[in-house]
């Protein structure tokens, strides 16, 4: 059904805006309520009770994992001060989400840009570098920088990894997220880190694509490229022996868990020992914890970060994270 609908829905959000070149999770955003549905009105006529029995056959091999835990990622923005990135530390997160790219002077300048990453990352790193954790194959804390697809060129990239070598901060950053503009074509395979993929992975053609220009991890978003979409994007990441991670697009609890269940499966990316996730909506939503009251399952142990891991109790996995039950 996915299939046969997709690229109609896909052609009318095109005619609704006036952008003929509009990026396709436009479309599959708004089409995560409906396809969660129908996932969910399947899995009742074939009595599905679980997420593992939802899993088609023939995409079954990408999700063999089985974590007790999930490392949850907390977003460092621009504005995250010091003090706060030190708060998180202290209460156990092991992988930091830095947005790097800022144009913090609106004026285009992309050396400055640089100059300020180099010296954001420092300031970080000043802070975080003592810590040790045992999610991660180094004992110290991880970072996973996104940039936004600010950089211009491998050149540019490149002198922020040497500086993030001359500091002793390379062999913690574990993912560097969307470093070129959408269609720039440039390949990667050169960056000494793992690069990864998110908005520029609109479908599992894209996902082929990026992983020849060298991408060897994709960011995965049931909860914003659909269910459907996803197993696909994850098929053909695992196809080419690419790991896929669930990153967040700032959903309730519910659709959280919907990330988690694909999450809890997903082989550990390079460097870590866990699996990973980011949920950043306790960040962003101004009454999350009446969000919370409103989960289907409200005081599952699953729900909660606790020294900065989701613990996937037993529970989690016979009620595929609360997904099957009618929410409030």
């Amino acid at each position: 059904m996915f299939d046969a609908v997709y690229p109609e829905i896909y052609e009318y959000a095109k005619k609704l805006t006036g952008v003929s070149a509009l990026r396709p999770t436009f479309a599959l955003n708004a089409m995560v309520p409906c396809d969660n549905a129908l996932w969910l009105v399947y899995a009742q006529e074939n009595g599905i009770d679980g997420f593992d029995g939802l899993i088609p056959k023939s995409y079954q091999a990408s999700f063999t994992a089985r974590h007790a835990k999930l490392a949850a990622i907390p977003l460092i923005t621009y504005g995250t001060t010091l003090a706060e990135v030190r708060g998180l530390a202290d209460s156990g997160y092991a992988v930091f989400k830095i947005k790097i790219g800022s144009d913090s002077d609106k004026d285009g300048d992309l050396q400055k840009m640089l100059e300020w990453d180099m010296s954001r990352l420092k300031d970080i790193h000043s802070v975080l570098r003592d810590y040790k954790t045992p999610y991660t194959s180094t004992g110290k804390l991880a970072y996973y920088l996104d940039a936004n697809g600010r950089y211009d060129t491998l050149d540019r990239v490149q002198k922020l990894l040497d500086f993030a070598k001359s500091i002793g901060a390379i062999e913690q950053i574990v993912l560097l997220e969307e470093p070129f503009p959408e269609n720039s074509g440039i390949d990667v395979s050169s960056l000494p880190i793992t690069v990864a993929a998110d908005e520029s992975a609109h479908s599992d053609t894209d996902v082929n694509e990026l992983i020849g220009l060298g991408y060897k991890a994709i960011a995965l978003k049931p909860i914003a490229k659909t269910m459907s979409m996803s197993f696909k994007i994850a098929s053909a990441a695992n196809k080419l022996g690419v790991p896929c991670f669930c990153a967040d697009l700032t959903v309730d609890p519910l659709l959280v868990d919907f990330n988690k269940c694909f999450a809890a499966r997903l082989p550990s990316i390079p460097g870590m020992k866990i699996g990973v996730i980011e949920p950043n909506g306790p960040q962003n939503y101004a009454d999350w914890p009446r969000m919370l009251s409103e989960h289907p399952v409200p005081d599952g142990e699953w729900i909660p970060v606790t020294n900065g891991v989701f613990d996937l109790s037993e529970s989690f996995y016979r009620l595929s994270g609360g997904i099957f039950k009618q929410a409030d």
